[in-house]
């Protein structure tokens, strides 16, 4: 029960609650470093148990349970802070040159999610108004569709070289994009560009967490990440996805996580049109 892929499954399932408590603090910065945290002991926890062949029933719902808080629960919480913050970004946008814009920028984060405690649970007047406030649930559509996911890969004998739709873990991996990029470019908010603030915005926010979201069940065919050759030719795509993202990930920083996740998407579907001639002309 207690082998070593489990026990990095379950180390997986903390750093997800860890995620959490640091969003809602206000620590977007370390809730996404242990949203990493969480997908690098995801991927480790198979390895390990296919290397020591341990994997069982047990292993495997033990990591759809540890997957739901992490690649769920955990990226629900920070895009419903993230829709928050959408809302109002005028104190950022509108500081002065004094002694307390330091403290504003610090405390920009845990202050908005009060204000919208307060606005919701309380009745409090503040820019968070009756309608606007129930938007950030919104973001609850992301664990409600990674439920599903988890439950459907679990039975789908379908998905043993390929995924049915877009895996909980690239999902979380995606929405990271927003959080990293928001905290280190918070101090500098006033200078962006329309389509940011666009980007940003509460509502595109919310739609972008349900358009992801629907993207998990749908039935998209999509590289999955196993080799079980090393030859380029049965692997091509694979082995373009990982080079093109080592290479975009020290030239693009942050906005190299959307760029991975597009570029998948795109090389999966030439990947899978590629494969329907082949069996046509077979």
């Amino acid at each position: 029960m207690f082998g070593l892929a489990n026990l990095l499954t379950a180390t997986n399932l903390c750093c997800g609650i860890v995620s959490i408590i640091f969003t809602l603090s206000g620590r977007l910065d370390y809730a996404a470093m242990f949203l990493l945290f969480s997908v690098i002991a995801d991927f480790a926890d198979g390895f390990v148990a296919r290397l020591t062949k341990t994997s069982g029933e047990l292993g495997k719902q033990l990591d759809s349970l540890a997957d739901v808080v992490s690649f769920g629960v955990a990226p629900g919480i920070f895009m419903m802070v993230m829709i928050v913050l959408g809302v109002d970004y005028s104190a950022l946008i509108d500081l002065k040159l004094t002694n307390s814009v330091e403290d504003t920028q610090k405390y920009f984060v845990f202050n908005q999610i009060m204000a919208w405690f307060a606005s919701l649970s309380y009745d409090v007047n503040n820019s968070f108004d009756a309608s606007i406030k129930f938007l950030p649930f919104t973001a609850l559509i992301i664990p409600f569709f990674s439920m599903f996911r988890l439950a459907k890969f679990n039975i789908d004998t379908r998905q043993s070289d390929k995924f049915i739709g877009v895996p909980t873990p690239l999902s979380t991996f995606f929405f990271l994009f927003f959080p990293l990029y928001f905290w280190y470019q918070k101090e500098n908010w006033s200078h962006q560009s329309d389509f940011i603030y666009g980007l940003f915005d509460c509502y595109s926010l919310a739609a972008i967490c349900v358009l992801f979201s629907i993207l998990m069940i749908a039935p998209l065919p999509l590289i999955a990440l196993k080799f079980k050759t090393w030859g380029w030719r049965e692997n091509t795509y694979r082995y373009l996805l990982v080079i093109i993202s080592l290479i975009s990930i020290p030239i693009f920083f942050i906005w190299s996580i959307p760029i991975i996740v597009i570029l998948y998407l795109i090389l999966s579907i030439i990947e899978h049109n590629q494969s329907k001639k082949h069996e046509i002309q077979s």
